[in-house]
This record gives structure tokens, C-alpha cells and sequence, in this order.
């Protein structure tokens, strides 16, 4: 049914782009309902408005906690139109009809974003605001409800195209969004207060989404929930897939783990790639060597600015994606000559703390693993203590296990990762992988150390890789026959840490 909006509710906390939707309401000779501050503003230019005390014969009390909170305020949003004894008590309580109710809600998220105090983020805990909204969107067959700033422009070309009259699509239309803003102010507030409460119940809301090519496969659909603009400016390329997106968060993930000028390059999350350098140019070179033919088509990283040398190098390889906190104005010139490359320049956002997906007919969550050893924290449990040298290349190493497929091993020097064994059944399998491949590019493994994301419960691994000239040897211990892989180690004069951490990754 076409409704001809005749009366307006509007208390706002933003304000801005507003002016033009009372402009036309004032226009159409919509009579407005206000509060407080949007009250005043709505004087100021020059639109008549009526103050909400005047029909509740209440003022604003209790610091403003209650403005709105008035049965004249929520009879005239709630009361149905067509039918006879609601009609009859507006009547008999002179409750006047509101057609159009505009309300916004007390920026909650933000306060708390920001590390306001907890007095001043309970403030920001909207009761009036929420509850107007949640009774417009309720009565959507007589009102329209805009319930957030986002709102504005859309809801102002509706009416001038219309002429002030909504149709009952409008109305639930925006009856939807409404619903979309309190359930998800709602859940802010209790995942708020869960920080200290920490019941066990899976609450999360996210309003910003992209529609993706599709998922990880053509004939699967695809949606990023979340702001990518937060955390990205996309420089160059085509858009990014899903494919795309799970790489990118892997590779993140893993160069947050370093400080020092950084390159690392993967594939289906793994990393193909991973080196440091004095120069952007020697850690990519460096990275580019473990794996040249995996890196063709992969996602590249680095924690410094990419400058010419460093992107002249880069562009004799194709690759889908470039990351990196900035570009030399000459780099970018020349790395956006191919049109779908995509270049992402990556922004400082904190990352959350916990991880989640659908599992089985559920959701499982879980801590994200933000452990991350330090050579304080090795353990030698060997005769043979491993060198300065040797420690330097198991903490690097044991970054890069970290960030692999389980079950894994890796292969790697101080500086440079040689080869990965990657999602193997069997840890055995893994390390004969990257034993394989780091032979195949041409990698010397007496220069190498060996990582393992898990314990070994057997001796065999330490023994192959032994044999084939590693001397040094990081793993987080715990089997029940440490002692077997410990004593071969001491038979060969090989040194072996503990870290007393898992790092599985599936």
C-alpha cells in the first residue's frame, strides 16, 4: 500500500548530509518531530519543528538517557493504520501519527575502537535510538524507518522521485536494513562485554561485503565479508578472487614474523619462497631461487618498499599478486605495465586474535597460533650445542614451519629457505620432499638446518637428514621416544633443539 509521508520523527547523532532530506520534508509540509541537538539543527535552517517534550510533557532527563522513551512517541510509529481500535485510543490519548521515523544510533564501535574509558563506552550503549528503530522497522507497513546516515541519499532520491509517498517494497525494504543495524549494534555490545565474560556463544556480525568472481572453484559462489579497503589499497589488476584472498591472508600472516627486509613468495598458502636480504632486490633473488618454477603464478610479499631494482626483477616474472607497505614512484610505473597484475598496498590494521569457520553442521573457533619462539625458549637436549649461526637458522626455519601445511618439514639456512615438504601424510614423506627439491635447484644441505612443526616419533627423519649433511635440528619435542631421535643425534654429533611448542597447520 502507497503511504504519503505526512509526519516526521528525526534525532540523529550525524548529522552531516541530512540538511537536504529536511530541506524536502519541510518542502512537503511534513510535519517534524525532534530532539536535543537535531532539534536545534533543523531550526538553524530554518524548517519548522516541533519539540518531542511538547506531546510527551517530558524534557530530556537523566543526562539524556530519556528523550524518546514515551508511549506518544512509540504509539504513534506502532499503531496500525487500519485497524479500528488502534485508530481509537490514538484518538483517546492524542497520539499523533509518525510516518517516517529517521534515527541513528551512538557510535558504540567506535568508542570502543578508540580505548575510550568503560564509563564512556556504557554511554555510548544507545536505548532510545535502538529501540525507535526496532518499532518503525516492526510497523513497516505504515512507516519507513532510515536508520543510519549510510541511508541518506537513497532514502532522499525515494522520496523526491515519489514525492513524499513510500510503497509498503520501500518500507520493508528499509525495514531489512534496519534490522541489519540493531542486530548487529547488539552483537557489538555483547562481544564487548564476552571480552570479560567469555561465554561460550559464537556471535559475529559483519556488514561490509564484496561479491567475489566466484569461490574456489567456477562453479562455486563467493563473498568476502569485511573492509579489504581498511587494509588494502589496490594499486593495479583485476579484481581479486577467492583464491587470491586465502593466499594473501597466508602470506600476512607469515611476514609478520619479520622484521628485517623480507621477501616471500606462495603458493595454495605455502611458501615456494622465503628469504631476507640487506636489499628488497636480495630477498626476493634470494626467495625466487628455492622455487622458481612454483613461484610462476604465485603471491608475492615483502615487508619494505619496492624500488626499481627490486621491481625490474620482479617484472620478468609472472606472478598474480604483489604486496608490499610501498612503491617507489618508478616501481609502480613499471610493474603496472601488465594491466591485470595486481599490486596491493598494504596499510597497518590489527588483525583479530581468534579464528573461525564452519565445521560440520557448526562453526569451530579457535586462538590464532601467535606463538612464535625465540632462542631463549630452545631447549638443547643434545651433547652437541648447536652454533650462533645454527641457532639464527633455526629461528628462521622454525618461522617458516610455522606457516606450512602439516604435516611439514623445512629446509632452510640463516637467511634463506632451500626447500618445504609440504602436507605430507607422513612426516618421513615431508622431509624426503624437500630433501628432493632443494637437491633439484641446486641447494647444498650441509649448509642447511631442519624444522618440524611437530615432534618426531621415530628416529628416521633425524637419521635421513643426517645422512644427507644436516647437522642442526628444531622441534617442538614431546613424543614418548624423544630419547631415540636425541641418541642418534648424539652418535652423529648432531644438535638438536626443543621448543616445547606445536605448530600444526591444517
Amino acid at each position: 500500500m502507497n503511504k504519503k509521508i505526512t509526519s516526521a520523527l528525526i534525532s540523529v547523532f550525524y548529522k552531516d548530509n541530512l540538511a537536504p532530506i529536511v530541506d524536502f520534508l519541510g518542502k512537503q509540509g511534513v510535519k517534524i518531530y525532534s530532539t536535543g541537538g537535531t532539534q536545534k539543527f533543523i531550526e538553524e535552517l530554518g524548517v519548522a519543528v516541533t519539540a518531542v517534550e511538547s506531546i510527551t510533557s517530558y524534557p530530556s532527563i537523566f543526562g539524556g538517557r530519556v528523550k524518546t522513551l514515551h508511549p506518544k512517541v512509540f504509539g504513534g510509529i506502532l499503531y496500525r493504520r487500519d485497524n479500528q481500535e488502534d485508530i481509537s485510543q490514538s484518538t483517546q490519548y492524542e497520539i499523533p501519527a509518525i510516518d517516517l521515523v529517521i534515527v541513528d544510533l551512538y557510535p558504540f564501535e567506535e568508542t570502543v575502537r578508540i580505548g575510550a574509558e568503560e564509563a564512556e563506552i556504557i554511554e555510548k550503549i544507545d536505548i532510545g535510538g535502538i529501540s525507535l528503530i526496532r518499532a518503525a522497522a516492526k510497523n513497516f507497513q505504515d512507516v519507513l524507518i532510515v536508520s543510519s546516515r549510510e541511508q541518506y541519499a537513497e532514502v532522499l532520491t525515494l522520496m523526491q522521485e515519489k514525492n513524499g509517498i513510500t510503497t509498503l517494497a520501500d518500507r520493508k525494504k528499509f525495514a531489512a536494513k534496519a534490522f541489519d543495524i540493531t542486530s548487529h549494534y547488539d552483537t557489538a555490545i555483547f562481544n564487548y562485554f564476552n571480552e570479560e565474560q567469555q561465554a561460550q556463544v559464537f556471535k559475529q556480525s559483519i556488514r561490509s561485503a564484496q561479491t567475489l568472481r566466484y569461490g574456489e572453484n567456477p562453479h562455486q559462489q563467493g563473498v568476502f565479508y569485511g573492509n579489504l579497503q581498511e587494509m588494502f589499497d589496490q594499486l593495479n589488476g583485476k579484481e581479486l578472487s577467492y583464491n587470491n584472498l586465502v593466499d594473501i591472508d597466508a602470506a600476512v600472516l607469515l611476514m609478520a614474523e619479520f622484521e628485517e627486509t623480507a621477501f616471500a613468495i606462495l603458493k595454495h598458502t605455502n611458501a615456494c619462497g622465503m628469504a631476507t636480504g640487506i636489499t628488497p632486490k636480495e630477498a626476493y633473488l634470494k626467495a625466487l631461487q628455492a622455487d622458481p618454477v612454483s613461484a610462476f603464478g604465485g603471491v608475492i610479499i615483502t615487508n619494505k618498499t619496492v624500488d626499481l631494482p627490486c621491481a625490474e626483477e620482479l617484472n620478468k616474472l609472472f606472478f598474480e599478486v604483489l604486496i608490499a607497505p610501498a612503491f617507489s614512484e618508478e616501481a609502480l610505473a613499471l610493474l603496472k605495465s601488465k594491466k591485470n597484475r595486481i599490486l596491493l598496498l598494504q596499510k597497518p590494521v590489527k588483525l583479530a586474535d581468534k579464528q573461525f569457520k564452519t565445521l560440520l553442521n557448526g562453526v569451530i573457533e579457535q586462538d590464532k597460533d601467535l606463538a612464535m619462539e625465540v632462542e631463549a625458549d630452545l631447549k638443547t637436549v643434545t651433547k652437541r650445542t648447536p652454533t650462533p649461526y645454527e641457532i639464527k637458522a633455526l629461528l628462521f626455519a622454525n618461522k617458516l614451519v610455522k606457516h606450512t601445511k602439516s604435516n611439514t618439514i623445512i629446509l632452510a639456512n640463516d637467511s634463506q629457505l632451500f626447500a618445504s615438504g609440504v602436507g605430507q601424510t607422513s612426516r618421513v614423506d615431508s622431509l624426503q620432499q624437500a630433501i628432493a627439491k632443494a637437491k633439484h635447484f641446486g641447494f647444498d644441505l650441509s649448509k642447511a638446518v631442519m624444522a618440524s612443526d611437530a615432534f618426531f616419533p621415530f628416529p628416521d627423519c633425524v637419521e635421513i637428514a643426517h645422512k644427507e649433511g644436516i647437522r642442526a635440528v628444531i622441534q617442538p619435542g614431546g613424543s614418548i621416544k624423544d630419547a631415540d631421535s636425541v641418541a642418534y643425534c648424539d652418535a652423529n654429533e648432531v644438535a638438536m633443539v626443543f621448543t616445547g611448542v606445536r605448530h600444526f597447520k591444517h
